[in-house]
């Protein structure tokens, strides 16, 4: 429960300037019953307050975005800050740690700078000191699912000219989240045309979920990687941790393989849209600058085509198959050949490029919508069903097939790994129906739920435990409600999805819906997907944020209210994307902002 030692009424809030009858604004805000009303200044207003100072103390979680899940407290006291005077006092750890420190307050100075609109007085305000406390990594710092992302941060004034800010974690992860938070918690006061902060801050906080995610599509359209690493940027605002980059598909292979470098060769869409080594490596350090791990996918035995003509031994069957609607779910149609051993040896090259480029901690082997009518349809297998296998062409017998798929192409990517088992995430498929979750090992695999919230699969994945990550694309598919762009009407997941309905999705409320506790937690957290059939460079920011913000927040607090309830927070924090450089998304008339609880139905 969080405690706030803030009234939720009328607030008085101080700020610590020279006395002044001159303010850049005739308006300034109350807070009342938990909303920051617009009032005029007048001779009797003894401090007047800006929207942006309003909201930091009016409401239960602050403007804070996500909200956190423990103790929060802030004075009512506002001081000028120096954002260039921001420095690092105290710093422990290994040499990793406190380089990756160190540019964190790179960039604490610069959204800080980036939080006034117009330019403030140079030189003037507090300097901070930051310290960091507790700190135990020392050698190779990897976020994992069971890394302690927690933290608290506290800010006091030292004397006139000097604050201290102090972060204490167990991890560089949970170091890096109240570096953020404490971003969140400099303003810019409109009024006085300063840069602030409160004088007094005590937050303790950490994730409910430890997979926070967002799936990027690269293989239907090209992202370039300035789009990437921005939409990372974006991601650690919200506390975002994992970026599923779902790289390659039937429709294009831009990833470089050095093994195989055929791949992108004739699988990409150019020679300049692909993702080469040092592509990877720089998005995955960026990612881990930000708390972000960078989760590859090879999805397989579907989604495959483009790039794969070179290998040969009828390594991929239905490759541009018509009509396509017949042999897969949108052209160009595509399946790897089990019965294929040089496919095999291809798959395990290109797994130990992406292991040696990603250095997951876990990876993604796709597995969804495998057309077994592509299969049926292709002599070069079902002769080696029969006469290697000795199975008949049932269709039980092609889920044979591809749970021989599935256990061999494990085998190569454990090889892969240096013969060591590495976490592995699967989506929802035919091999997690009622007859054929036989098939697979909860302690080796996860499951990636895409189907609707009320799908039985839910049910069936938890009993038998299953750790799962909730992508139901009724609430968190972020490409859904545009126009199709095969045949007419609006795309198959229509309607668009609004970041009420992201909000509202709680994984936890979805399994409590079922009647179901599970035995221990197997939620592991969720993730928003944008695939590209419709989107790409040009639009990654109004297509993802400020939505993902909504999910971000649900994965972090799981908070038992409604997105109402949050509705002021998510404007504000769609803000600060706007002045960070974000194209977010406008969700009202800036009206609605300045005028709190007056566009509620």
């Amino acid at each position: 429960m969080i405690v706030l030692l803030i009234a939720a009424f009328l607030v008085q809030v101080t700020v610590k300037v020279e006395a002044t009858d001159s303010y850049r604004s005739e308006w300034h805000y109350t807070c009342k019953a938990g909303l920051c009303k617009k009032e005029l200044i007048t001779p009797e207003t003894i401090v007047p307050v800006s929207l942006e100072v309003c909201e930091l103390f009016c409401g239960a979680s602050s403007s804070l975005w996500p909200k956190p899940t423990g103790h929060l407290s802030l004075s009512r006291t506002m001081v000028q800050l120096n954002p260039n005077s921001i420095v690092i006092a105290d710093l422990k750890g290994g040499r990793k740690i406190q380089e990756l420190l160190k540019e964190n307050v790179l960039l604490l100075r610069k959204s800080a700078a980036k939080s006034a609109y117009r330019k403030s007085v140079e030189g003037n305000g507090y300097s901070m000191f930051l310290r960091f406390h507790d700190l135990h990594e020392t050698g190779n710092i990897k976020l994992t699912l069971n890394t302690d992302e927690s933290y608290t941060l506290t800010v006091s004034e030292v004397d006139k000219t000097v604050i201290n800010a102090t972060i204490t974690a167990r991890s560089y992860f949970g170091a890096r989240h109240g570096i953020e938070t404490l971003s969140q918690l400099i303003v810019y006061d409109n009024l006085r045309n300063q840069i602030q902060i409160p004088s007094e801050v005590s937050i303790s906080d950490g994730p409910v979920y430890p997979y926070r995610g967002l799936l990027l599509d690269t293989s239907r359209n090209f992202f370039d990687k300035s789009a990437i690493l921005r939409t990372i940027d974006g991601m650690a605002m919200s506390k975002l941790n994992t970026m599923h980059w779902h790289i390659i598909d039937s429709h294009s292979f831009p990833y470089v393989s050095r093994t195989w470098p055929k791949f992108s060769e004739l699988g990409s869409y150019s020679p300049e849209k692909v993702y080469t080594e040092e592509d990877v490596k720089e998005i995955v350090r960026h990612g881990l600058l930000r708390g972000v791990r960078v989760l590859p996918e090879f999805d397989a035995p579907a989604h495959v085509g483009e790039g794969w003509q070179w290998v040969g031994d009828d390594a991929i069957v239905c490759f541009k198959a018509t009509p396509w609607k017949s042999y897969c779910v949108e052209p160009p149609c595509g399946q790897l050949n089990p019965g294929s051993e040089v496919m095999y040896e291809v798959l395990g090259g290109i797994y130990k490029d992406m292991l040696e480029d990603f250095q997951p901690d876990i990876f993604h082997m796709g597995g969804d919508e495998v057309n077994l009518n592509c299969w049926k349809s292709s002599p070069v297998i079902t002769d080696w069903m029969q006469s290697v296998q000795g199975w008949n062409l049932s269709d039980s017998s092609f889920y044979k097939l591809w749970n021989h798929f599935q256990s061999r192409a494990l085998e190569k990517l454990r090889a892969a790994n240096g013969h060591n088992d590495i976490p592995v995430v699967l989506w929802t498929s035919g091999l997690t129906s009622a007859e054929n979750i036989k098939y697979l090992d909860p302690s080796k695999y996860i499951i990636q739920i895409w189907t609707t919230g009320d799908d039985p699969t839910i049910d069936r994945l938890l009993r038998n435990d299953f750790d799962v990550i909730f992508s139901n694309y009724d609430a968190l598919y972020l490409d859904c409600g545009s126009a199709a762009w095969v045949g007419e009407g609006e795309n198959w997941c229509a309607p668009y999805k609004g970041w009420q309905k992201i909000y509202n999705n709680s994984p936890l409320m979805i399994v409590k819906s079922k009647n179901l506790l599970p035995k221990k937690n197997h939620i592991l957290g969720g993730e928003a997907a944008l695939w590209s059939e419709q989107a790409d460079s040009a639009t990654t920011d109004s297509k993802i944020w400020p939505r993902a913000a909504a999910l971000a927040e649900r994965l972090w607090a799981e908070p038992n209210s409604t997105w109402i309830h949050a509705e002021q927070r998510m404007l504000r924090q769609r803000e600060r994307y706007v002045a960070r450089g974000f194209d977010a998304e406008s969700l009202q008339p800036e009206w609605c902002m300045q005028n709190q609880g007056q566009c509620n139905a």
